[in-house]
């Protein structure tokens, strides 16, 4: 292999590992931070090392074992003298007895482990913003630019603000725990943010080759699930559930054999997953029966759960979606909704209408860079026939995109609009 495919290795398995790592090591030291801190070091250790020794066999095992002896070596330096710390430093090494276990061990009550995580990041001593960052950084591996896009912000801004939340968990010491009653519900509202925020990034991802990210998906729906048994009175939990199982339902169809993004519109419907439709709609039963029809997740779920009931794309309910998206835009005032309920107002009342709401977001700073935003627009514009400037639109997107394969989609319809 060579030099830059080993680096490409050791960033994929990292990544995959990262946020078991630090579920695992803020579960021993109870120091959310410092667990982080160590895992970046195991990561540093793996870059010098599996270049020479090359990849191990078991790469999750060889991090575990790395960030636990820098763990050790971390407690031993600060010379503990309290029992607490003996203990942990005791259990820590039993561990390292054991490490042919050690996969093993990692998988269990793992989806607890990770949702004790998020709760922690998510303390309302931090800001609300830095609470989403922090946990976003630790809990998934996002990059900075990554999370940066979720919000629409600038890089440097994210960056300060997890530096900023970071010190003030190290500095306050905060216990690692998921909390109860009223505590849980102070949290909740945040932690459903930072679980959707994570399906997101793994369903249309926002760097690499890949366009989906089924393991952070996958991440995301456990979380969801595990929510909804801490909180089985909380509407938004059971609708955030509901949003994320119906949206998930579609990935068999989403992408062709080659890995290219497919359309909403032109995705075999076939391929659709019904048992997952099913238990989506069930969770959004479940939350008409808790009174929270009218939730942010709740009205996104419904928005969903119109694809998911039409057999085919001719069938779309277009115009409960516009509703559903005005009833979502007068609670939320999102320039993002607004776009999407632009897109549902073509459908329904046709292009011209949709293009004057979207000429009119243009200007939002919050869509400045925003690559959708041109996308939508070109689209639109292709169907008016006006197919000079919507190729220029889908370069504009393209340019914008960074994930690679939706920016090859984008070119291939500026291309289209070229030929047309």
């Amino acid at each position: 292999m060579t030099a830059a495919g080993t680096h490409r290795t050791i960033l994929a398995a990292w990544r995959i590992e990262q946020p078991r790592l630090i579920t695992s090591l803020a579960r021993m030291l109870r120091d959310v931070p410092l667990a982080e801190d160590l895992t970046q070091e195991a990561l540093v250790a793996a870059l010098e090392r599996w270049p020479e020794a090359g990849i191990p066999e078991r790469p999750g095992a060889w991090l575990m074992a790395t960030a636990k002896r820098r763990a050790l070596d971390h407690l031993r330096r600060r010379q503990m003298l309290d029992r607490k710390h003996d203990m942990i430093v005791r259990d820590m090494e039993e561990d390292q007895q054991v490490m042919p276990d050690l996969d093993a061990a990692l998988d269990d009550d793992i989806g607890d482990e990770m949702l004790r995580l998020v709760f922690t990041a998510c303390h309302p001593l931090l800001s609300r913003e830095a609470r989403v960052a922090l946990a976003l950084r630790m809990v998934c591996g996002l990059t900075t630019e990554e999370i940066a896009r979720a919000f629409l912000l600038s890089e440097a801004t994210i960056a300060q603000r997890i530096v900023r939340a970071k010190r003030t968990l190290s500095d306050s010491g905060l216990s690692y725990e998921t909390p109860h009653g009223e505590e849980l519900s102070r949290r909740l509202a945040t932690v459903l943010e930072v679980v959707y925020l994570i399906f997101n990034e793994g369903y249309t991802a926002a760097r690499g080759e890949n366009w989906l990210r089924l393991q952070l998906c996958n991440e995301a729906l456990r979380l969801g699930r595990v929510l909804t048994s801490v909180a089985p009175q909380e509407p938004e939990a059971h609708a955030l559930l509901a949003l994320m199982e119906l949206n998930a339902s579609r990935a068999a169809a989403r992408t062709d054999a080659a890995g290219d993004p497919i359309l909403l519109l032109d995705q075999n419907r076939a391929l659709w997953d019904q048992l997952q439709i099913h238990r989506g709609l069930q969770a959004l039963a479940r939350v008409r029966e808790l009174g929270g029809a009218g939730g942010v997740y709740a009205l996104q779920a419904a928005i969903v759960a119109c694809h998911a009931r039409a057999h085919t794309a001719g069938e779309t309910d277009w115009r409960r979606i516009a509703e559903l998206y005005a009833e979502l835009a007068a609670i939320l005032r999102s320039p993002v909704v607004e776009l999407n309920r632009a897109v549902a107002i073509g459908m329904v009342d046709g292009p011209e209408a949709a293009l004057e709401i979207v000429e009119q977001l243009a200007h939002e700073p919050a869509l400045k860079g925003y690559h959708l935003l041109p996308s939508v627009r070109g689209d639109l514009l292709y169907k008016l026939g006006r197919y000079d400037e919507a190729r220029c639109a889908f370069e504009a997107a393209a340019a914008l995109a960074g994930n690679e394969r939706e920016r090859d989609l984008l070119m291939r319809r500026a291309a289209e609009a070229a030929c047309t």
